[in-house]
């Protein structure tokens, strides 16, 4: 608990930061279909910001290394809240996507701060632990954030200014931390290409996560108000699937260190298939039976996006796990970006039944392109890889690099195979 106590602070930031982040994905989607927009155009303001982060990511280093972490937080923070009180002063899709855009620009920017920090305050000792804390503290913020809209309802400024206050606040924690920043991040490399030739399967695998769970954050709502859901049955189902996103990640992270990775991802996958399945042809408009099922398939689908870094950066070369996560996260960017924009266009044209037969067809494609793969290349033996829970931790090596943190890669990596 010593450990925990000095990143009290950046925690309690973390956590109002997450929460009203993800409040804001939620409560566009209702309040634009509130304002008549339709849900190819809801779609269209999610990849918004889905464009934005990708581009923040891509550009944070350059920032943090020109002005720091402290004055990177507060410009971004101050940014993100302008925006979000700007959007109800002005209803008008185009504007709303410019916002989001803008908005995802800057999230980028404060989500590395954040977890770059931590990391630099940790060590391999202790980061299973600490990082375990921030997914509670995530889990928890993003979880009562949702039932904020049926208490206050889509209607007016109110959420929208609630958002703002979060971003605001989300300063004062971390302005009265400990002193002492984390270095100045050194120059990342980003070389795609490099990223496709060390794991095809990773690459594929985050693009196929960002196209079917970018779609749900941004597009779920309206499934669920499609189908006849109230506003707090809505804030529900979004909650159990993010809640059950976290019930397997150390399980299955557990078992992937332990068996051929791969083997887990399409456990994983068949999983996600088979939910998704009968939240198509089953749960019909059953409020219960489309929770529980959303549950399970949050569970099994949200894993695999760190079951595939963590694969990817199996095969990865001592120096190579900064530009493999980064690389990651740029394809997943790309599905995040055209994903709720494909899921949109079908629940307008056709349906909210069409909406998880989308995302099962995603995932039999790659559960195909898994097995290929198996036949392509042997698995890197699990005593070859890094220490347990690795699986996890990988997703958030590329904000441990940002900040010059100590790494955890190990000098003898395993060969490429």
């Amino acid at each position: 608990m010593s450990t925990i106590r000095p990143l009290v602070p950046l925690l309690v930031t973390a956590g109002i930061l997450i929460g009203g982040n993800g409040l804001q994905g939620t409560f566009i989607a209702l309040r634009g279909s509130a304002e008549g927009f339709s849900p190819s155009t809801i779609g269209l303001i999610g990849a918004g910001y889905s464009i934005g982060f990708a581009l923040g990511c891509l550009y944070i280093t350059r920032i943090l290394r020109s002005i720091g972490h402290i004055r990177t937080f507060a410009a971004m923070a101050a940014i993100a809240a302008s925006c979000s009180i700007l959007m109800p002063l002005v209803i008008a899709p185009l504007f709303w996507t410019l916002m989001r855009f803008i908005i995802g620009l800057c999230v980028a920017g404060l989500f590395a701060v954040v977890e770059s920090w931590i990391n630099a305050k940790v060590t391999n000792e202790n980061r299973a632990r600490t990082l375990s804390v921030y997914r509670l503290v995530d889990l928890s913020s993003v979880t009562v954030a949702q039932y904020i809209i049926p208490t206050f309802g889509v209607e007016g400024p109110v959420i929208f200014s609630l958002i703002a206050i979060a971003m605001a606040l989300s300063l004062v924690p971390i302005s009265v931390a400990d002193r002492s920043s984390p270095t100045p991040p050194e120059a990342i490399s980003y070389d795609i290409r490099a990223v496709w030739r060390i794991s095809p399967l990773s690459v594929v695998g985050v693009i196929a996560v960002g196209l079917s769970m970018a779609a749900f954050r941004n597009i779920g709502p309206i499934y669920a108000q499609d189908i006849g859901m109230d506003i707090t049955e809505i804030a529900t189902f979004m909650s159990a699937g993010i809640i059950g996103g976290v019930v397997l990640q150390y399980p299955l992270g557990i078992f992937s260190d332990r068996l051929d990775r791969r083997k887990v991802i399409i456990w994983a996958t068949i999983g996600t298939i088979l939910t998704g399945g009968y939240l198509s042809f089953f749960a019909g408009t059953d409020e219960t039976a489309n929770i529980i099922a959303i549950f399970i398939y949050g569970a099994f689908a949200m894993p695999l996006y760190s079951l595939c870094s963590a694969h990817g950066n199996d095969f990865a070369k001592p120096g190579e796990h900064a530009l493999v996560s980064a690389g990651l996260l740029f394809f997943w960017s790309i599905g995040a970006t055209v994903g709720p924009l494909i899921a949109s266009l079908l629940l307008q044209f056709i349906g909210p039944q069409v909406f998880f037969i989308y995302t099962s067809f995603i995932f039999m494609g790659f559960l195909w392109y898994t097995l290929v793969r198996m036949r392509a290349r042997p698995a890197v033996p699990p005593e070859s890889r890094p220490g347990r829970f690795r699986a996890l931790l990988r997703t958030s090596a590329y904000f441990n690099r940002l900040a010059g943190a100590p790494g955890d890669d190990r000098k003898d990596g395993p060969p490429r195979s």
